[in-house]
């Protein structure tokens, strides 16, 4: 597939200086373009990279200013960062999508099949399983009994649906995800010395638009559903304890921990490896820190970060002090010995 220039300024409302006739087929970094290329430029520091790059065409955004000419057309919009991922959103869609069962997936006779979808080799689609209509479902998923799946989902190699949950249109599962594992309830047994299970029987529900990442685990409810609401993305290795509830368009960094029966609300971000404690509440648009851990119930709009979190700006100041604790416990113990010769002395 090959865009011109003024093509591409059209798709993204973008000023022309240059050659409107110039022709791009792929994308590439703007420090490691190639003839064919359009590259993108936001971030000042990476301008160096404009006078020397390859590319044919490059998105930069209106109120960056050049030294001197450059070789590649040039297409200037408000944010480029924006223009060259509606670029990409546009580029994806128009990639022939797979469709057909291979002879070698396993379909259950009761399950129902949409329509255009994808099943690749060794899929196992359970009794009782729906596929939505454009539903790709590449090789090794599994898709358990009576679980549902949405139309125009994608359930990349190896993602795993348990019995009975729900996938609602438009999810992508990405490799290795596992939707519905048993939810981690145990009781102690003092008279067997040991851990009775707690059955877990209840389901996970992924309502539409969530996006999933690699080896990431929600788990299934004790009772009832654990719910991902709509619009969400988690990144992967995320865990998603059971009977919890995470608000609509919420977003989650690699390696985030939410424990069991806790709600998190809408509009809320969390960085990596930010850990949340059980029943609790989390307000909406609450945004966490990195490695934040959160022991209590947050309220609306707040900017975290440390253990318990706080304000950012607290924080920092904080951590600075934290870093000359020890000159300030020595200076402090060289007080208190003046202090105490001066009493003797008084």
């Amino acid at each position: 597939m090959e865009f011109t220039a003024k093509q591409i300024a059209q798709l993204v409302d973008g000023r022309i200086e240059g050659d409107e006739n110039a022709t791009v087929h792929t994308f590439a970094k703007i420090e490691e373009s190639t003839p064919g290329a359009i590259s993108f430029l936001a971030n000042p520091k990476y301008i160096h990279y404009i006078y020397d790059t390859a590319s044919t065409i490059v998105l930069l955004d209106e109120g960056l200013k050049l030294d001197h000419p450059v070789t590649p057309t040039l297409i200037r919009v408000k944010d480029a960062r924006d223009g060259v991922a509606r670029l990409l959103q546009i580029y994806d869609s128009m990639k022939p999508k797979k469709t057909g069962i291979d002879s070698l997936a396993f379909i259950s006779p009761t399950a129902k099949i949409g329509k255009d979808t994808y099943i690749g080799a060794f899929a196992y689609i359970g009794d009782g399983a729906e596929i939505g209509d454009g539903t790709q479902i590449y090789p090794h998923a599994y898709v358990g009994e009576e679980a549902k799946i949405g139309d125009e989902a994608i359930l990349y190699p190896n993602a795993t649906v348990y019995h009975h949950c729900r996938v609602g249109n438009r999810v992508i599962l990405h490799a290795g995800c596992v939707i519905g594992a048993d939810g981690f309830g145990f009781a102690p047994n003092p008279a067997t010395d040991s851990y009775d299970k707690i059955p877990q029987i209840g389901i996970v529900t992924i309502e539409d638009d969530v996006e999933i990442g690699a080896n990431t685990c929600v788990d299934r409810s004790t009772m009832g559903s654990t719910f991902i609401r709509k619009g969400v993305k988690l990144d992967n290795l995320v865990q998603i304890a059971h009977n919890t509830d995470i608000g609509e368009n919420t977003v989650m960094s690699a390696q985030v921990g939410v424990a069991g029966s806790t709600k998190v609300g809408q509009w809320c971000m969390f960085g990596g490896q930010v850990g949340i404690a059980g029943h609790i509440t989390i307000g909406n648009k609450v945004f966490l820190g990195a490695q934040s851990g959160v022991p209590g119930s947050l309220k609306d709009n707040q900017q975290l970060i440390g253990t318990p979190p706080m304000e950012q700006k607290p924080y920092f100041k904080s951590q600075a002090i934290f870093r000359r604790l020890p000159d300030i416990y020595k200076e402090l113990n060289e007080l208190k010995k003046e202090v105490e010769q001066l009493k003797h002395k008084s």
